[in-house]
């Protein structure tokens, strides 16, 4: 046998996504790149690792053996350097966090001092929509969640990091028809979407429906930056966290509308199970946070506190 812990690395990850497209996003190599290796692990193996019946990949019973080694062994090389390093005095170990999709302008600025001060710890951050991020929670799969609504069904406990505002917002050259109140003209334009399971279409939808508002036209969305970009273009307007739009309102590309009622207000959370057993690297984090959050928030999110206290003042900027 000749194989290497690359390819076992692509090969668990072709059957964990059951498709080497995927595999190849995930890891951020090319297709072919990632097809070589399979090639090359399979030529170690008389027995099939892989099949593919018309257009799909199936990983054989032969291969998801193959699949639970390679997991093992890749896991005994994590807790070797672990080990080395913590021999060494550092802490070593994995973090996991699970994020909203609009999360990830916020968690970075959190994590970056953290892992600058403890370069033995790895990082695996899943970025994905609020349904999903409450069943990592609800598995016990991760160590922390972010989030702007806290689960209804879940025991957490929490630090609240920073305030979450949405806005209504449109591009510079779309124009909101004129109505008293203004929120009325809702249903006349074009609105954008994010996708069911998400906490921003929630509190979009609760709107809505606290308006008794009925959506003359809508178009939906799965992310954050999709959203932004059809906003952009003039598909329509949404109602948006402003943590997104840094940029689009610094250059005036995207401008708020003053609506009653506007803006939602929630605060990002920084939650976990209540009975959670923290792990080393989990403690430390959360000491971390709940000593630093503060200077984070005033060193990097001053022009977020800018906007937000310009537009209660104003109508739009």
């Amino acid at each position: 046998m000749n194989y290497t812990l690359h390819q076992l690395r692509i090969f668990l990850k072709i059957t964990q996504t059951g498709s080497i497209t995927k595999a190849a996003e995930e890891l951020h190599l090319t297709q072919p790149a990632v097809s070589i290796q399979l090639r090359n692990l399979q030529d170690q193996f008389e027995v099939p690792l892989t099949e593919v019946i018309g257009r799909k990949l199936y990983v054989t019973d032969f291969g998801k053996e193959i699949a639970v080694a390679a997991q093992r062994i890749l896991d005994e090389i994590h807790a070797i350097r672990y080990k080395a390093e913590a021999y060494r005095g550092f802490l070593t170990g994995q973090l996991t966090i699970s994020v909203v999709s609009t999360g990830k302008y916020v968690m970075p600025y959190f994590l970056s001092g953290f892992l600058q001060q403890h370069p033995g710890i790895d990082l695996n951050m899943d970025v994905t929509n609020k349904t999903y991020v409450v069943e990592s929670l609800e598995r016990n799969a991760v160590d922390f969640a972010l989030v702007s609504v806290l689960p209804d069904n879940l025991s957490v406990d929490k630090v609240p990091l920073m305030a979450n505002k949405l806005f209504l917002v449109g591009n510079q050259n779309l124009n909101f028809p004129a109505e008293a109140p203004n929120w009325q003209a809702l249903s006349k334009v074009p609105l954008i979407f994010r996708e069911p399971g998400s906490a921003t279409r929630r509190a979009m939808e609760m709107f809505l429906d606290n308006h008794k508002l009925s959506v003359r036209k809508k178009l939906e969305l799965t992310s954050n930056e999709a959203v932004k970009q059809a906003v952009l273009a003039g598909l329509g307007f949404s109602i948006m966290p402003v943590i997104g739009l840094k940029n689009e309102l610094q250059n005036r590309s995207l401008r708020i509308i003053s609506i009653d009622g506007l803006p939602i207000t929630t605060d990002w959370n920084l939650v976990w199970l209540r009975k959670k057993k923290f792990s080393p690297v989990a403690e430390a984090f959360l000491k971390y946070i709940r000593e630093e959050k503060d200077s984070i928030i005033d060193e990097t999110f001053q022009w977020f506190e800018k906007y937000r206290v310009a537009q209660e003042g104003t109508a739009a900027l």
